[in-house]
């Protein structure tokens, strides 16, 4: 049981420092994730990745808003 543990700990290990290394990795991810409607995926993540998110859902409708009131 410790050994499945430890193996899972390492395999998170090495993921993590696979998105600090390459963080829209971990965009294209969650992307990914989100189109299977799992939206809870989005906001996981680093910083980086929560204000990209963020910028896209509130970005898209805006400009839609400012192009129908033209």
């Amino acid at each position: 049981m410790k050994d499945i543990r430890d193996e899972k700990d390492k395999l998170e290990k090495r993921r993590i420092d696979e998105y600090k290394k390459h963080p829209m990795i971990n965009f294209a991810d969650s992307i990914n994730r989100s189109t299977i409607w799992n939206f809870g995926e989005l906001t996981k993540g680093s910083c980086l990745t929560r204000i990209i998110t963020t910028v896209i859902i509130v970005g898209i409708p805006f400009l839609l808003f400012l192009l129908y009131r033209l």
